[in-house]
């Protein structure tokens, strides 16, 4: 931004990308790190966090921006890739300024900060934070309580000062086009305290989401802040399979407790899983995937398919069976891939097209033949089925990559590949 150019508000900045030179994006912009000073001067805008691909957060100084407009941000293309270590004096502005409560210098009402704005120094690459958006009362964004004004810094004070139950709901809906895996780093690169806080602002469903894609301490820590009612809420809207690994993290008295506080059906689906071994397909199926009768059409299984809360490997293929149509089902018949689907009329039974040459897996199979299986018969997802015939569930090719790959393989992943500190 060049001096004199408009004033940008942060909210702005969050996930838009960050271009070198040459055009090529560098990753995308996650927070902004700021320090605050004696009094009320304007706090000094440090740098940017940024996301690079491998979704590794770095720290890229503001004397390395030389443009941020029409919703990206340029560097000069010296970009350090080693991990950013926030330090003690520095805070971030989007995990931890939106949403404190402070107060107006002016007559000491408690208003609530929507957003900030940043502004480049004249003939300096020197950056401050020199407005605040904020609203009246204890509301945040969401709730459109009291009054909304933009006032100078130094209008406002109470920043440096450790706030206990401080909302969310402006960090929340600044993130809220983010992808679970994306809300997932952001969370986790949260303090402990921000982090619940966050967590207790997200839906129900938003937030069984973003605990499928954390590492296990996180989504023990951030279930062991919920209520238990809420934390049992957020289970049943997890995918059996992933609230079964997060029950299993429990002493058994809070898995107990949880599994009681569900609803009986949730309970019951996770209780099975929670009865296989781990590395198999008992333990790693989900119980969920689409079943249809026998005298169901294409159109009606299309129909299933376009679900938009169903995975690409779910959704590849649907399974055949006589009733009762909820796992464990009646006698398992076939599964019929959706290419097959889409080449047959909308009114063709699906059980004149089904494949019955595929064979299912018994739950007892353990990990590497599971493997084997889906990369012999170049299949994304497989078919569970008991010794009677009943399908228990399937087993898709990213629950398989989950237990393939290291046990802290979702930590490296946001981490980063190097554990050195941040160097400018």
């Amino acid at each position: 931004m060049a001096a004199g150019a408009p004033r940008v508000f942060v909210s702005h900045l969050a996930g838009v990308p960050v271009f070198d030179p040459s055009g090529d994006q560098v990753g995308r912009v996650r927070d902004l790190v700021a320090m605050l000073r004696v009094g009320r001067r304007p706090p000094r805008l440090l740098g940017l966090v940024v996301e690079v691909l491998s979704r590794r957060r770095i720290f890229l100084p503001m004397t390395r921006v030389t443009g941020i407009e029409s919703g990206q941000v340029i560097t000069t293309g010296v970009v350090n890739v080693r991990r950013f270590e926030q330090r003690p004096t520095e805070r971030l502005v989007l995990g931890e300024l939106l949403d404190r409560r402070v107060r107006l210098v002016e007559n000491d009402d408690e208003v609530t900060v929507l957003d900030v704005a940043v502004h480049q120094l004249p003939a300096r690459r020197e950056w401050e934070i020199d407005k605040v958006f904020v609203r009246r009362g204890k509301g945040g964004a969401l709730r459109r309580r009291g009054e909304a004004l933009t006032v100078e810094w130094s209008a406002v004070t109470g920043f440096s000062l450790e706030e206990d139950g401080q909302g969310a709901e402006n960090l929340v809906a600044t993130f809220e086009r983010l992808r679970p895996v994306e809300l997932a780093n952001v969370l986790h690169h949260l303090t402990p305290k921000r982090r619940a806080e966050v967590a207790a602002a997200l839906d129900d469903d938003r937030l069984a989401d973003v605990l499928e894609e954390l590492p296990e301490d996180d989504q023990v820590e951030i279930l062991g802040k919920l209520k238990e009612e809420r934390a049992a809420d957020v289970l049943e809207a997890m995918d059996p399979d992933d609230a079964a690994d997060l029950l299993s993290e429990l002493p058994d008295a809070d898995k107990e407790r949880l599994l009681t506080l569900m609803q009986p059906h949730d309970a019951a689906d996770v209780r099975r899983l929670m009865s296989y071994e781990e590395r198999t397909a008992g333990g790693l199926m989900t119980t969920e995937p689409i079943v249809l009768r026998p005298d169901a059409t294409v159109a009606d299984a299309l129909a299933r398919v376009r679900q938009q809360d169903l995975s690409p490997a779910l959704a590849a293929q649907v399974y055949v069976c006589r009733p009762p149509d909820d796992t464990p089902t009646g006698k398992y018949l076939g599964t019929v891939h959706f290419q097959r689907l889409l080449r047959d009329p909308p009114f063709t039974l699906v059980s004149s097209i089904v494949d019955t040459d595929l064979p299912p897996l018994s739950p007892g199979t353990p990990l590497p033949a599971i493997t084997s299986h889906l990369a012999a018969y170049n299949m994304v997802s497989a078919p569970v089925v008991d010794e009677s015939g009943s399908l228990l569930g399937a087993v898709t090719v990213d629950d398989v990559l989950d237990h393939m790959l290291p046990d802290d393989w979702r930590e490296t992943g946001f981490r980063g590949l190097e554990e050195a500190g941040r160097g400018e």
